[in-house]
């Protein structure tokens, strides 16, 4: 929110609720992967090998979703479809926003931002859906991927810029933590060079999480909605402040 912008007095809208239903759906993707490690499946069954016996024998076993602590990082829009999502698997779903606040019958513990530190080691995942802002750069950083409980996993689908790659690279080589999974990194297209490539347990997309063939026909229903609300002078929604960012 460059300074230019916030002083021109222009009413800006964002596109709210939009990407929500591709991007729980990925997430929801991406933790049964690594629950039930099918990127190894996917290269055993590249190479024509039955891997059950390997893939049984890797210390992070086959696990279930069921009753799972899901601390859910950006309780905002995406969040809350997530969390529709994983309550529907059983998972129990813990909320960080950075008010507190937001939708109790979707969680059963809602937390301002201030005490993420004191959860982290409690949560089985951790995804990480808040915006980008000055405050939340580096959100999950080293101390942060210290403090989570051995076996723990990290998804993040906000933007790389919040999550410490190079923390998680080493807490992956260590096992502390049992996987992660990256739809966004700092640098994208991430460079060949990167060592998330060859990061054990880490599964990558491409940012694809928000893609859909639903999408344009959202965003045009909210243009649509919102041109509605100025045209009759009603009050606007989805309008960004820029004192936050978002």
């Amino acid at each position: 929110m460059y300074r230019e912008l916030r002083e021109s007095g222009v009413l800006l809208t964002n596109p709210r609720g939009v990407f929500s239903v591709p991007m729980a759906e990925h997430t929801m993707g991406l933790m049964i992967a690594l629950a039930r490690n099918f990127p190894d499946s996917l290269r055993h069954q590249e190479c024509a090998s039955w891997g059950q016996q390997d893939i049984s024998d890797q210390p992070q076993h086959l696990t279930e979703l069921n009753g799972q602590v899901l601390l859910i990082v950006g309780f905002g829009s995406i969040g809350h479809e997530l969390a529709r999502r994983a309550k529907a698997f059983g998972m129990r779903v813990w909320g960080v926003s950075r008010s507190g606040n937001g939708d109790r019958q979707l969680a059963e513990r809602i937390l301002p931002v201030r005490e993420l530190y004191s959860v982290l080691p409690e949560a089985d995942y951790v995804v990480v859906a808040a915006p980008q802002t000055k405050e939340t750069a580096k959100l999950i950083g080293a101390k942060e991927i210290a403090r989570m409980k051995r076996g723990a996993r990290v998804i993040n689908v906000a933007r790389g810029s919040l999550l410490d790659e190079g923390a998680l690279v080493r807490a992956l080589e260590e096992g502390t933590l049992h996987g992660a999974a990256l739809d966004v990194t700092a640098t994208e297209p991430l460079p060949a060079e990167s060592p998330l490539w060859k990061a054990p347990r880490l599964f990558i997309t491409p940012h694809t999480s928000s893609m859909s063939d639903r999408l344009w026909t959202r965003q045009k229903e909210l243009l649509l909605d919102l041109l509605q609300c100025w045209f009759d002078g009603r009050a606007m929604f989805n309008v960004v402040d820029f004192e936050k960012g978002y």
